[in-house]
């Protein structure tokens, strides 16, 4: 889209941490050039050469071409290694130290496509650290490049991937497991058969065949309706756990024996217990919407728990500040210092079934361990005024005895008893989202039921 000035409009698809938009109406090869231009002069003074992978998306090898043609064209070279998950392209730029760009719109409908970008070791590229700039630069006009032309060469990259991952978790004593992988026609289908080739794994693939037109379901197992064909068939095959991988592959759900989800809170505290028993003491980040079991059960082994803002950005600048070993998000992204301080779904799910494979109990077993308090999972509210209903929340709890109020990201309530919430507004959409946990189902359902009469009252 262009403005009637005829600068492109970049208003709806440059976003707070990647760039993603609709083909054909919001992104196409030449507007997408000029991002790859734009990009390159970004980094041209720290790299000589841009990293550059991309998903099954019948628009990401003509997009991701587009790019490096950019790039190129301000005299940088391109590395291109094809067919990649997003962490497979991390891994990428933090082996290679090169700067990124991975073409995906993770877990959105076929129609749209997207970059995100990052530095040189994976470093990550939003708003505040080169977004904006980008954006600015391709609104008032890339500039011409007199030089001489970057050069393009190709690199396979994904059994290097694998080895690095299985490095980093044993799964050579593991006994051994069936393990249902739903990758939903996603790029988990690219990476779990070579990742796991060779571990005590028998996997049963589910929607292996790479198709971004995503005919079985939406690659988004965050919508619990995504998962319904995961859990059947873990029942059915008497698997020992199910994992489901979005889009890219970059976020792992985990479904145990019984064909239950594991919360990713208790996902983040047991491999937050296994990081820190190779290094006690560490630090490990958590968003303000984890358990608080997972800062609890952290302590309790020695480490350090940390809290953030929710959103990858603020993890990996935490995590960088505070030398954090480990971090996760409740919407399964876990992050990994040994991993360049980037999101992997992959390492995540080695970890559990390590975890399992060394003792002889079912995986609900093992993760009830983890799993201290009930949850309401994220609760999305569509409001015509965010401020004025966040206003009357707040009013509502902070005349109350005993009530700790804090608003690092929204607004964060906790009550007496050991229940609390978070109210959050949505950043591009008129919402508030809603996020409770308590002693039980019964205490989550009547907050719930108290704090949605006032949003939607």
């Amino acid at each position: 889209m262009r403005r009637g000035d005829g600068v492109p409009d970049l208003s709806g698809i440059v976003k707070a941490y990647d760039i993603r938009g609709v083909v054909g109406e919001q992104l196409d090869a030449a507007l997408v050039r000029s991002f790859g231009a734009a990009f390159a002069l970004l980094i041209k003074p720290e790299a000589p050469a841009v990293v550059i992978g991309h998903d099954m998306r019948d628009s990401s090898p003509e997009l991701s071409a587009a790019f490096a043609d950019g790039v190129t064209s301000q005299g940088l070279d391109v590395v291109s290694i094809g067919l990649a998950s997003t962490d497979q392209l991390y891994f990428a730029s933090g082996s290679l130290n090169l700067p990124g760009a991975m073409f995906t719109a993770s877990h959105n409908p076929a129609k749209y496509n997207g970059i995100k970008l990052c530095r040189a070791g994976a470093t990550p590229v939003g708003q505040d650290t080169g977004l904006a700039e980008i954006r600015d630069t391709i609104e008032q006009g890339v500039p011409e490049f007199e030089g001489q032309r970057g050069s393009e060469s190709e690199r396979d990259v994904l059994a290097d991937y694998a080895g690095y991952l299985r490095k980093l978790v044993d799964l050579s004593g593991s006994r051994p497991l069936k393990v249902v992988v739903d990758a939903g026609n996603g790029m988990g289908g690219h990476t779990v058969p070579t990742v796991f080739d060779g571990l005590p794994i028998d996997v049963v693939p589910m929607y292996f065949e790479l198709d971004g037109s995503f005919p079985n379901h939406e690659a988004n197992p965050l919508d619990p309706k995504n998962l319904v064909d995961l859990q059947a068939k873990v029942r059915e095959t008497g698997a020992d756990a199910g994992l489901a991988f979005d889009g890219d592959a970059d976020r792992c759900f985990v479904v145990d024996e019984r064909g239950e989800p594991v919360s990713p809170s208790a996902i983040t505290a047991l491999v937050a217990v296994r990081e820190l028993a190779k290094e006690p003491g560490g630090t490990v980040i958590h968003n303000l919407i984890t358990s608080k079991g997972v800062p609890e059960i952290v302590a309790e082994h020695g480490g350090k728990p940390v809290r953030t803002r929710v959103g990858h950005s603020f993890i990996k600048t935490e995590m960088a500040r505070t030398g954090a070993i480990f971090g996760g998000e409740h919407s399964a992204h876990y992050y990994f210092r040994d991993f360049w301080r980037a999101d992997t779904g992959m390492l995540a799910a080695l970890h559990v079934l390590a975890a399992l494979g060394e003792q002889n109990g079912p995986l609900s077993e093992l993760t009830s361990a983890y799993s201290r308090y009930a949850a309401s999972g994220e609760i999305n509210s569509t409001v015509t005024d965010q401020v004025a209903k966040m206003l009357a929340v707040k009013d509502s709890y902070s005349v109350r005895s005993g009530v700790e109020i804090d608003e690092l990201d929204g607004l964060t309530v906790q009550l007496p008893g050991g229940a609390w919430f978070n109210l959050r507004p949505s950043n591009t959409e008129p919402l508030l989202r809603l996020n409770v946990e308590a002693a039980n189902a019964g205490a989550v359902q009547a907050l719930v039921d108290e704090v949605l009469a006032i949003v939607r009252g």
